[in-house]
């Protein structure tokens, strides 16, 4: 049935037939579907994640920290293979009761401390390690408030955008163009504000570009949901600037590979519990025959 025709009904139903290709594991109930244990390594910070925009921004962050010295940063980043439903299991609903990745459980202290929402993560390991988020009241100011603009702003990308024109069963016209338009009013503020500005907080490159550049800066590298000529994301010449210089930060070189299950195999690194995993994947620990 197109959208022109559609009339909702008086009560909404669940539908567990509506297609797209996260069918099979959407659903408007929270909870586990069934019980599984999560793993801990031999880290204080034990994450649970995929390397999906959201993901990224907690492995850049971690992966910064220790490229800066803060040898207390180091990690063990756990696969969750969310198109098999591993965020409903009773582990990582006790560690996200919202059954989104990323999860992180800090056990440096008596008791574990959870911490979930990337943009959460991300301000909880700034003020740990004291590193990547402005003191001085403004510039502190000015970080929060991009990093807040980013998660607000980026469920139209993905959810609205990416959704409606990458994975939908149905492509539906007034769907995509109303999420085009929005993305690309979002990636003209992030040129406007980067036409004046090296980073998005000022001077310095904080957690609200790490926060930032999984989506729009890969948005504007045309390597998110293959729309990049669609919207013409190269034009915004400040963004791709600016996702040019962090592109070759060796922590974000590092952090995009963690928990990476896409791509060019040499990538990905399925999980990450030492350094030098970067040097012997994960994944061939994992599945030594592959």
């Amino acid at each position: 049935m197109s959208d022109s025709v559609y009339t909702p009904p008086a009560v909404w139903t669940w539908n567990k037939a509506n297609g797209g290709q996260f069918a099979s594991i959407n659903r408007p109930i929270a909870g586990p579907t069934h019980e599984k244990v999560l793993p801990v390594g031999k880290h204080p910070l034990q994450l649970y994640s995929l390397a999906t925009p959201n993901g990224v921004k907690v492995t850049v962050m971690l992966e910064e920290l220790l490229q800066a010295g803060h040898t207390g940063a180091e990690y063990d980043a756990w696969l969750i293979r969310i198109n098999e439903g591993e965020q409903f299991g009773s582990g990582f609903v006790e560690a996200n009761p919202n059954s989104k990745i990323p999860a992180l459980v800090d056990h440096s202290g008596p008791e574990p401390i959870r911490v979930f929402e990337s943009g959460a993560i991300l301000v909880y390991l700034a003020e740990k390690f004291g590193a990547f988020l402005p003191t001085e009241p403004a510039k502190r100011a000015e970080c929060l408030a991009w990093l807040f603009w980013q998660m607000g702003s980026a469920p139209f990308l993905g959810g609205g955008f990416g959704h409606f024109y990458a994975y939908a069963p149905t492509k539906i016209e007034y769907a995509i163009d109303r999420y085009a338009m929005e993305v690309k009013r979002q990636m003209d503020v992030l040129d406007r504000r980067l036409a004046e500005h090296r980073f998005l907080a000022g001077d310095d490159y904080t957690i609200a570009d790490m926060a930032t550049w999984p989506w729009y800066g890969l948005l504007a590298k045309g390597q998110l949901y293959g729309a990049g000529e669609f919207l013409q994301a190269h034009t915004y010449t400040n963004v791709v600037r600016w996702a040019d210089e962090i592109a070759q930060r060796p922590g974000a070189k590092r952090g995009r590979m963690v928990n990476r299950v896409m791509g060019e195999p040499s990538s990905q690194l399925h999980e990450r519990h030492d350094a030098s995993d970067f040097d012997t994947k994960t994944q061939d620990k994992l599945n030594p025959t592959s």
